[in-house]
């Protein structure tokens, strides 16, 4: 079976694609020509994956990559990520996100018709934005309050009006907040274990807002099962651990297991040059029921938070001694 991942040399696609070749899959991997680019993400099995280059905000380009290739399954994980940043770069993040899942979506329906290929998305648990304090199952209406959750909604709209219209064979994942990162400190959990091993002061910029997690290895679960799950069709899934933490506890949880100091976490402050991100745009609460995808996809977190820290923060000790 051939599967395409777009965006193979980011966090999930790198990680994801380790899997499958690790399964027996033949596999590919969608690449914007960047002169320089960097592919120590997927190093070590880099002649195990077959590297197409392909720009997809370009509908030709995108066609033609697909019919060289002929997929069995496509795992679109390529996307602009850090949300703050889509408030500088409005315009980039819609073209990436949002237009670039319809190119492939309708490639895919050109070449093949709606059934043949299976297409699993990356949507986000920011598509919900500001809701009631309870966890989100996914027949809420999305509230996006940022210019990547709205690119992020209109990609999930698009798919689902695909699936009532043509029967289209999709899946869309809106998972959690997930760590376990290996060459990207600038996000959250990986910031507070990189910079307290370090010695640094920590900048905790919303600390009562509330957020749910999980490892990498269960993220990964998911797209696996996605693909396997006949049933899955026509359907959007929450991926998450389904547990509230403020980024306070979360912050203090990663303190203790380092024997960091809290006199060096500064509550309510932002880091020194962090883009910048309206207040009332910044979700109070984002935590997601997972249930739904528990009963279709019998997924299911294998994998405890205070485990996955572990985890993640010796791997970054052993990194960081290198």
């Amino acid at each position: 079976m051939k599967v395409l991942i777009t965006g193979i040399t980011g966090f999930i696609g790198s990680e994801l694609a380790h899997r499958l070749v690790q399964e027996g899959y033949e596999v590919y991997g969608l690449v914007r020509h960047v002169i320089g680019r960097d592919f120590k993400s997927i190093e070590d099995i880099r002649d195990k994956v077959k590297i197409v280059t392909c720009d997809f905000k370009d509908y030709a380009s995108v066609r033609n990559s697909l019919k060289k290739i002929n997929p069995d399954v496509v795992m679109h994980l390529g996307a602009l990520s850090p949300v703050r940043l889509s408030f500088e770069h409005p315009m980039e993040f819609q073209f990436s996100n949002y237009l670039g899942t319809v190119n492939i979506a309708e490639s895919l329906m050109e070449l093949y018709g709606p059934e043949k290929v299976r297409l699993i998305v990356a949507s986000t648990a920011e598509v919900y934005g500001i809701q009631n304090e309870n966890p989100f199952k996914e027949d809420l209406k999305l509230e996006p309050s940022s210019p990547y959750a709205v690119a992020k909604a209109a990609m999930d709209l698009y798919m689902r009006m695909l699936f009532k219209v043509y029967n289209f064979n999709g899946v869309i994942l809106r998972n959690s907040n997930t760590f376990g990162r290996k060459y990207d400190s600038g996000f959250f959990t990986e910031y507070l274990i990189t910079q307290m091993l370090n010695g640094k002061d920590i900048y905790v910029g919303a600390p009562d807002s509330i957020r749910d997690y999980m490892y990498v290895d269960d993220h990964v679960n998911s797209y696996l099962l996605a693909m396997k799950t006949k049933n899955a069709q026509g359907n959007a899934f929450n991926i998450a651990g389904g547990k509230g933490y403020s980024n306070k506890d979360w912050t203090l949880k990663i303190a203790k297991m380092l024997d960091f100091s809290e006199k060096k976490i500064h509550f309510g402050k932002y880091p020194p040059e962090y883009p910048y991100r309206p207040i009332s745009s910044d979700q109070p609460y984002l935590v997601l029921d997972p249930s739904k995808a528990e009963k279709v996809l019998g997924w299911k977190q294998t994998v405890p938070v205070d485990e996955g820290l572990k985890r993640t923060i010796q791997y970054w000790k052993e990194h960081q001694k290198k």
